[in-house]
């Protein structure tokens, strides 16, 4: 009722300015309303730039279809032949440069996808625009517009868009040199990898970090299969309108609860309004990896291009949203380097984090600032070499990644790799054996060949510690933190099946994709399954007490049953039978130290962050029914013959 009354307030609101407006034009009304008492408000309002220590610019640049796009200039004062910084982004140009009201261009620039002191040490121009159909710019909006071609048939993409974009700039700023890299996290660095596409000569770096590249295997829409169905709102609130002013809106305190009561991502949807959304219908369009996500794959792109612009790839180790697409884009291009001109960073950090205070990360200190050494030791070279004239030498490793457990950094000349002398890790397999254990001997038959647990869709597991929040990066949400909450918590579950090592007496480095090889059945037809890889600390902590028997996930992942076959194409599992199911773990560079014990927890709900899997096949789950959530037994193999196991990227220390 109340919504229906706020409804009817804005169209009679709206009515009334429409016909303010026409009285106004039949009356050729121009002056002021009241001539003898004026507003006081002045109808064009020119601030000053008494005390400012950079100039700001407000441009509408014309791309090559008329459309113009809004992008906002930062010059520093005095500037003269300085590098331009350009960000391309859906999350609105005028907030990411006016955060705080000051003079300062440090301060203005404070925030999301700005490293801050690397810009404004450098002396930079800083330029961000707003893309195609978002804030202030003109255009259409298409969640990650693909390139020209099957999927966009228009002439225009973000390739072009940055093209176009760059070209005005080096003809329109003269305190410039003509110089440009594009870099962003996130989406913005999904944008930083389009203009690698038949790029602009002046474009000489780009830095995307974090990006998304494929949103079916492993960044923001999907993994494996899976749903990420607390995305929603994100798709909600990005697509629903121009400047993201439609909020979604909590029903609950924990959205455990939400979700539960909706049953199913498609009627929670339905219950939204977001068949309005384009994107949403073509979300739940394509739940397979069919050509619509494999066509669009950038890593699979880029593949396909020339490699002729110089690439610092920026990877969180521990991404809670994007934790895919930087590997998968150093993969793709590394065959193709043959200018020596790709540069990888793996570091340990959250979505976003190298460009914050990094030293720790939930409860895990790195006894270190990871994200400072990023910007002023790796990032600010790396700009300084590619966009200033008679640029300094550059002597940066081609890899340069942080070690979990031991905390530092390594050189390296590739990737994967575990020393600076180019050790290759040994895929080496930790075996699940009877009994709850792990080792590195294959098993033995014995009278119990497998660990059984009934899965039940009524009860998922969560996927963090309830209540569970929005996704969000406020002060009083913990989204950043949830891929290094400690696991206790579900390894006492009856519905997760726990195997631990001996005491570790040795250290053990991993440096790669762990590679999981399960061997499972289920009662059921259709079945998820996550395998989480652990670092279980000893009981006490000196100088730490809160990490003592601290289960701290290094790499895991969910898999999607019904895509054993194909992952382009559903699959019934056959019931009660054995089956390999194959899939990679996220990257990790880890020693797992003398005095803790290796984990693997296995399951089949990781909620809500993934949508309930019925466990009855069903055509699309986004549209399963009450009646087709069904509890099945799920068993995980351990014998001779049906092994189940994950390849550890094992690498030799030396002592």
């Amino acid at each position: 009722m109340i919504q229906s009354i706020r409804r009817r307030c804005r169209l009679a609101a709206f009515s009334l300015l429409i016909l303010t407006a026409a009285v106004a034009q039949s009356t050729g009304q121009t002056k002021p309303q009241y001539p003898d008492y004026p507003s006081e408000t002045p109808a064009h309002f020119q601030p000053t730039a008494t005390g400012m220590d950079y100039t700001r610019r407000e441009v509408m640049i014309a791309m090559r279809d008329g459309v113009r796009l809004h992008a906002v200039i930062l010059i520093p004062k005095g500037a003269s032949r300085a590098g331009i910084v350009l960000t391309r982004t859906p999350y609105d140009a005028n907030a990411l440069t006016m955060n705080t009201p000051s003079e300062h261009l440090g301060t203005a620039l404070w925030g999301y996808d700005n490293a801050t002191e690397t810009i404004v040490d450098g002396g930079y121009i800083r330029v961000v625009q707003d893309i195609r159909g978002k804030y202030g710019s003109e255009g259409d909006y298409v969640m990650n517009r693909p390139i020209h071609g099957p999927l966009n048939p228009t002439p225009v993409d973000e390739s072009t868009d940055t093209y176009d974009t760059i070209d005005w700039l080096v003809k329109n700023i003269p305190e410039s040199n003509g110089k440009v890299c594009v870099i962003g996290i996130s989406y913005d660095g999904f944008l930083s990898l389009m203009p690698m596409i038949h790029p602009h000569p002046a474009l000489k770096c780009v830095v995307p970090m974090n990006p998304m590249v494929d949103g079916w295997r492993g960044d923001d829409w999907f993994h494996n299969g899976a749903f990420r169905e607390q995305n929603m709102p994100y798709i909600y609130e990005q697509e629903a309108t121009r400047d993201n002013s439609a909020h979604w809106l909590s029903s609950d305190f924990d959205d455990y609860d939400t979700y539960m009561d909706a049953v199913s991502a498609g009627r929670l949807g339905q219950e939204r309004g977001m068949d309005q959304i384009g994107f949403w219908r073509t979300i739940t369009a394509h739940p397979a990896y069919d050509s619509f996500w494999s066509e669009q794959a950038v890593d699979r792109v880029l593949a396909d291009q020339p490699f002729t612009v110089p690439t610092m790839l920026v990877d969180s180790l521990w991404d809670q949203e994007d934790i895919y697409g930087a590997m998968a884009v150093y993969k793709a291009l590394l065959p193709k380097d043959t200018n020596h001109d790709l540069y990888l960073v793996l570091g340990p950090w959250h979505h976003g984090q190298e460009i914050e205070q990094a030293s720790s990360l939930g409860a895990i200190p790195f006894h270190s600032d990871t994200g400072l050494y990023f910007r002023t030791q790796l990032l600010a070279p790396f700009l300084a070499h590619y966009l200033k004239d008679n640029p300094p030498p550059l002597s940066l490793a081609p890899v340069n990644a942080f070690v979990t457990g031991t905390d530092h950094w390594e050189q390296l000349q590739t990737w994967p790799s575990g020393c600076d002398g180019g050790c290759a890790p040994k895929p080496t397999p930790l075996y699940l054996e009877p009994g709850g254990k792990l080792a590195f001997t294959a098993p033995i038959s014995g009278p119990d060949p497998f660990d059984e647990y009934v899965s039940d869709p009524a009860r998922p597991v969560p996927f963090r510690i309830r209540p569970d929040q929005p996704i969000g990066y406020t002060a009083d949400l913990s989204w950043v933190r949830w891929l290094v909450d400690d696991q206790r918590e579900f390894s006492g579950r009856t519905d997760v099946v726990t195997f631990t090592s001996d005491i570790l007496t040795e250290p053990l480095k991993i440096s790669g994709q762990p590679i999981v090889h399960l061997v499972a059945s289920t009662s059921g037809s259709d079945s998820d399954w996550v395998v989480k890889l652990i670092d279980v600390y000893p009981p006490e902590v000196t100088g730490d007490p809160d990490l003592g028997g601290y289960q701290l996930p290094i790499s895991m992942d969910i898999f999607r049953g019904r895509y054993r076959e194909s992952l382009a194409k559903a699959e019934p599992i056959p019931a009660n039978l054995p089956l390999l199911y194959q899939f990679a773990l996220p990257t990790a560079n880890h020693v797992f130290r003398p005095g803790h014990r290796i984990m693997v927890q296995v399951q089949s709900s990781w909620f809500p962050l993934y949508d309930r899997n019925p466990q009855t096949f069903v055509s699309n789950i986004f549209f399963a029914k009450p009646d087709d959530y069904r509890k099945a037994t799920q068993r995980i193999y351990h014998e001779p013959s049906h092994a189940s196991y994950i390849d550890l990227p094992v690498v030799s220390i030396e002592h």
